[in-house]
């Protein structure tokens, strides 16, 4: 995996994320991915169509137009990358009014064709008086 491998695929991972568009999520894990929201999951969600339908339901979407990220890689080794990065929660559309920002690490391993195969999320969020 390069960097500019890693970059592509983050940057692929936030447009499937903005659009929910189930095609665009599945093919970033490969078939028997796993995916685990918080670093403490014992059971992380399984399979490229369980990440699919995760994230894709209705009842998890986020409002269009409210929120953005950027993400960028930290380290590679092999098949394992680090990437960090910040997600933004906007109060409506217009992005005029910040609501909540995280900081955001993810660690993941890549198989041979450039699919997750493993993916953890750590994340943080600003404190509100800063």
């Amino acid at each position: 995996m390069t960097r500019a491998d890693a970059q592509r695929w983050l940057d692929d991972y936030i447009e499937a994320w903005k659009t929910y568009d189930r095609d665009r999520v599945m093919a970033l894990f490969s078939e028997d991915a796993e995916y685990r929201y918080h670093p403490y999951d014992d059971e992380p969600v399984r399979g490229r169509q369980a990440i699919a339908e995760a994230w894709v339901a209705e009842d998890r979407r986020d409002s269009p137009g409210t929120y953005d990220a950027e993400y960028a890689p930290v380290a590679i080794d092999g098949e394992v990358v680090v990437a960090a990065g910040v997600s933004r929660y906007y109060t409506d559309a217009t992005r005029k009014e910040l609501a909540k920002e995280f900081r955001n690490a993810y660690i993941m391993r890549f198989d041979s064709e450039g699919r997750c195969s493993s993916f953890t999320e750590y994340y943080n969020r600003r404190p509100e008086a800063l």
